[in-house]
């Protein structure tokens, strides 16, 4: 599972040098054919893998509850981050993956809910899940790159 890990942090690695030399105005505009911004997406990156990982584990998600209802599947946005909520947001990003291997190696996913996918795919275990939200990251990913060409 390590190659997993680390694929995950490389794609956040990749997300966050995508924000480089953006303005507030910028991480929120929602280009022309595009249903939501690169803050609603980097903000739904820390959602979903905190949904996937811990809350279909029963466990406490690590990330606020308010952050979950803006930024979860059937979302679009409505508000905008100030400065420092979005850097708070990019802390979230940048650390949660270590603390998902630790926890991960400490073994606290024990009680894991199936969920099915919209692709089809039935998560069954942590391991599938943590597979699946790395499809997911690089999907994002593509949007954030392809929002940024309208900017």
């Amino acid at each position: 599972m390590n190659i997993q890990f680390d694929v995950l942090r490389i794609s956040r690695d990749l997300v966050i040098k995508e924000l480089e030399d953006l303005t507030l105005d910028q991480i929120h505009a929602i280009p022309t054919g595009f249903k939501n911004s690169i803050a609603w997406n980097v903000a739904h990156l820390v959602v979903t893998q905190q949904l996937l990982h811990y809350k279909l584990s029963n466990l406490d998600c690590l990330c606020p509850d308010e952050l979950i209802a803006s930024y979860k599947k059937g979302t679009v946005p409505t508000k905008n981050f100030t400065e420092e909520e979005f850097e708070e947001v990019k802390d979230l990003l940048s650390g949660l993956p270590d603390v998902l291997q630790e926890d991960f190696e400490a073994g606290i996913f024990e009680n894991f809910s199936a969920y099915p996918t919209s692709t089809g795919l039935v998560l069954d275990s942590i391991e599938t899940a943590i597979v699946f939200n790395n499809f997911h990251e690089g999907i994002h990913y593509g949007i954030i790159r392809a929002i940024k060409k309208f900017l």
